[in-house]
């Protein structure tokens, strides 16, 4: 994913359009800061905050993480057993003779060593096995374990549709088509951002970390909403600045708000930022 640059009076508000230019939550963004605002005279700040951010990269996690984990509590519960089974009988035989030369070290204390030795040994194999035997998550995987993800609630819901998937690099797009599947996308797409982000942690619980983005449609209706938010937006900036007046909008997606931005960008007299925190986060139309 290319960085984008911001600017603005305050990190925090230069950290917020970035965001809305990724379309994406705090949490799947990384920054780099590359100018703060400093000091001046009387408490006020000079200069202004500048960063850029990008999606943050997820790193494929080994599918044999949980046998390495398995194989190294297994050899820590086999080297206590041979320890504990061992400790009765040298005490025991340490109490009987107490009267033996104390730098000679009881025979029965040695035999362990050869059975924990083993089993670091069968332990340092099984993480050699699991790293030549990593497996990497493929786009077409994860579209598979999407597309079945979504076959199985669509008729959860009792609806009949059908999924349909394309793949271009990591960027993946699903699309429910069929009649009356209004229920998967709810008021103002709600329920279908609930449901693409099942789906997201659905494929990554099957398959494990996975550098991908997943992105579902149902009936073509992000197009559809895509394209009146243009048209809104561009109403939105001729009253602004026919009227002079800033203009408050209500509160919307990250998504959705990213479209509206970019849309204002292109628009002149006219500017736009954010305010609020989710879910209750506004785009505020002002004049330039």
């Amino acid at each position: 994913m290319e960085w984008v640059e911001t600017t603005a009076k305050t990190l925090d508000e230069a950290r917020e359009a970035a965001l809305d230019q990724l379309g994406v939550a705090l949490d799947d963004a990384e920054f780099d800061i590359l100018e703060e605002p400093r000091p001046g005279l009387f408490g006020r700040m000079r200069g202004e905050a500048r960063l850029r951010a990008r999606v943050r990269p997820t790193q494929a996690r080994p599918k044999q993480e949980r046998r390495r984990k398995s194989r190294s509590d297994k050899g820590d519960k086999t080297e206590k057993a041979g320890k504990s089974g061992t400790d009765t009988p040298t005490r025991s035989k340490q109490a009987a003779s107490a009267t033996a030369d104390e730098a000679t070290p009881p025979a029965a204390s040695s035999e362990p060593a050869a059975p924990r030795e083993r089993t670091n040994k069968q332990q340092q194999q099984g993480d050699e096995m699991s790293d030549d035997n990593t497996v990497t998550v493929t786009p077409d995987e994860v579209g598979a374990a999407a597309v079945a993800f979504m076959d199985g609630l669509t008729a959860a819901f009792g609806l009949q549709g059908t999924s349909e998937i394309s793949v271009d690099g990591i960027e993946l797009e699903l699309n429910v088509v069929g009649e009356e599947l209004g229920l998967l996308v709810g008021p103002g797409g709600r329920t279908l951002n609930a449901v693409q982000d099942l789906a997201r942690v659905a494929a990554q619980r099957r398959l494990g970390d996975h550098e991908t983005r997943l992105r579902i449609d149902v009936a073509g209706y992000r197009g559809r909403r895509e394209q009146a938010l243009i048209k809104f937006s561009r109403e939105v900036a001729e009253q602004v600045r026919s009227s002079g007046v800033a203009r408050s909008l209500e509160p919307m997606t990250s998504s959705d708000r990213k479209v509206i931005h970019d849309v204002l960008n292109e628009e002149d007299g006219v500017a736009s930022r954010s305010v609020g925190e989710d879910p209750t986060r506004r785009i505020i139309v002002e004049p330039a």
